[in-house]
């Protein structure tokens, strides 16, 4: 068991009920086994998810849609039960031990994966010229294996950042500056271990064996588990707070009840506990009350029939501070949905890019035989986030710092807002270079031509841009999501911040759905046929465009009224 931390009364931590212990845990000490244990996971993750299409069509035999569908929806539950595992870290087991319990859940899932792929009568058999044939049974093992490790990654995603974040106390001023370098060499981490993914695992899965492409990851997970249990002595834990959901269910029970009941000018008037800064969450600070949403606040009136002497009943009586989360969830919601359009964007590189550098010729310089993959290009965007980080965190931020005087340079959301603005850059070239492409085929008569003679590499610079933009609102939401969120509730806010890509893609989804009913009305091909040159793609790049630019926007005026959470005392 991790080290148990003991709050004071001023908001402090006491790990151990000794002061002096606190120099021998937490800061980048902890961080490694944190970011070791990331970098595995995603290595594992995406080298057993990138190339999972392949595998289905292949070794399982499905059909391509069937086969996409299906990766599409293990994607899409990846993303979701992240709220499970929130909501389990914030209301009973604390981060650190839903990280553990369910990274050996993971584990069990990639070793089933691993011997459904390699052992005789688990796995699929295939004849000599490599057709495959699978039973009920050996496509049964490979899901209960793929949905073993889409709920372990669920108690891993939305509490490993929050988990790092904890180990840097807010009441010292360098720890503080440090945590907010954590996120950006957090988010590196995940894109050391994709890279690593998508440059060798997929070969080895395409050239050696699925065997070892399953096993490989398989190990890679392992070695996450190792890594974040070596570091036990080192970790700081937040205990859990209890139920969030229950919380803000009393607080909108209790609101209702006194729906007729006229709030106090006077704050003070309002109920919250004695303690100078220990809320009666436990493990939280407390909260300041804030103006605006004054509905709430009716929660927390004390009206004739509630004695704040006796046991006070949470449904009809709620404190300031449990008032205040409340409060902070719905101000996050409207910066939160402009993260989807920006998914939307992101999630480009996995679908439309690859379709536009097929028709590219994908020739490394006049070498017949040496060709390249559309899917490969996604390493550029992997290279721009490395480097990227490096920039931001070794350049950009001093030179801020100077000019703005706050410790981390620029707010989260200017750096949100500053990634936001990049990203519309990636989708203007996506279409002049469609537009470019398309104007080649018509004037040549290329229609029937599998690949026009323009080089693949022009599609580069959208990867690179996109990169450069992740640093800024990826980490930034990572950051924002977690400094904003009430203490007790860190651990759900980050699983809405990676809620965001999960409907990013459902949006790209049903504007395809939408846009391919619209255009193919009149009987034409539309915008988005299976042949992209007889079609407009760079049409639908531009409707992502202006999307971009109206959710940049709106971005703007949400972020210019948001107010920011102030707590009471300190608290890591």
């Amino acid at each position: 068991m991790a080290e148990e931390d003991v709050y004071t009364k001023d908001g402090t931590v006491d790990y151990r009920g000794n002061p002096a212990n606190r120099k021998e845990t937490g800061t980048w000490r902890a961080c490694p086994f944190i970011i070791g244990n990331e970098c595995s996971e995603r290595l594992a993750y995406y080298g057993m998810g990138t190339n999972l299409v392949t595998y289905f069509k292949t070794q399982l035999n499905q059909h391509s849609a069937t086969a996409s569908k299906n990766v599409a929806n293990w994607g899409g539950t990846c993303y979701l039960t992240p709220l499970i595992g929130a909501f389990v870290a914030d209301a009973y087991l604390g981060r650190y031990l839903t990280i553990l319990y369910f990274s050996v859940v993971y584990v069990i899932g990639m070793t089933l994966l691993t011997l459904s792929a390699s052992v005789p009568g688990m796995k699929a058999t295939c004849d000599a010229q490599g057709n495959c044939h699978a039973t009920e049974g050996n496509s049964a093992i490979c899901f209960v294996a793929l949905y073993l490790i889409a709920l372990g990654t669920g108690g891993i995603k939305p509490c490993v950042s929050s988990f790092g974040a904890d180990q840097f106390d807010d009441a010292d001023e360098t720890e503080k500056e440090h945590k907010s370098s954590f996120f950006n060499w957090f988010y590196m981490s995940i894109n050391v271990g994709a890279l690593v993914a998508a440059s060798l695992l997929v070969w080895v899965q395409t050239n050696v064996s699925w065997g070892w492409g399953f096993g490989i990851p398989a190990v890679a997970m392992g070695i996450a588990v190792v890594s974040f249990f070596s570091g036990t002595k080192l970790y700081r834990n937040q205990k859990p707070g209890g139920s969030p959901l229950t919380r803000i269910c009393q607080v909108i029970v209790a609101s209702i009840r006194k729906y007729d009941v006229e709030v106090p000018n006077d704050k003070s008037e309002l109920y919250e506990i004695e303690e100078d800064s220990e809320s009666a969450i436990q493990g939280s600070r407390k909260l300041e009350h804030s103006n605006g949403l004054r509905f709430f606040d009716k929660a927390a009136v004390v009206g004739n029939s509630n004695s704040v002497k006796d046991p006070v009943n949470p449904w009809r009586l709620c404190t300031v501070t449990q008032v205040e989360e409340l409060k902070t969830i719905v101000r996050l919601l409207p910066v939160w949905a402009t993260g989807i359009i920006f998914s939307t964007v992101y999630s480009q590189m996995s679908s439309y890019f690859i379709l536009q550098g097929g028709t590219m010729d994908n020739r490394v310089g006049n070498n017949q035989k040496i060709r390249i993959a559309p899917a490969t290009l996604s390493v550029f965007d992997t290279i721009s986030v490395i480097f990227w980080v490096l920039v931001y965190d070794r350049i950009i931020v001093p030179i801020a710092r100077r000019f703005s005087g706050r410790r981390n340079g620029l707010t989260q959301l200017q750096r949100m807002g500053t990634g936001l603005f990049i990203s519309i850059f990636s989708m203007v070239y996506a279409v002049i270079l469609e537009n470019v492409r398309l104007k080649m085929v018509r004037r040549h008569n290329y229609y029937e031509l599998d690949q026009v003679p323009m080089s693949i590499f022009w599609q580069i610079p959208p990867y690179l841009i996109i990169g450069c933009a992740e640093v800024f609102t990826f980490i930034g939401q990572l950051e924002f999501f977690y400094e904003q969120a009430p203490d007790a509730m860190r651990s759900t806010c980050s699983a809405l911040q990676l809620l965001t890509t999960a409907f990013g893609q459902y949006l790209s989804s049903l504007l395809i759905t939408i846009v391919t009913k619209v255009t193919t009305m009149n009987g034409g091909p539309g915008w988005l046929p299976d042949k992209p040159n007889y079609g407009h793609l760079d049409y639908f790049f531009l409707l992502l465009t202006v999307l971009s630019v109206l959710n940049f926007i709106v971005f703007l005026l949400v972020s210019n009224f948001y107010t920011y959470k102030k707590s009471v005392g300190t608290l890591r």
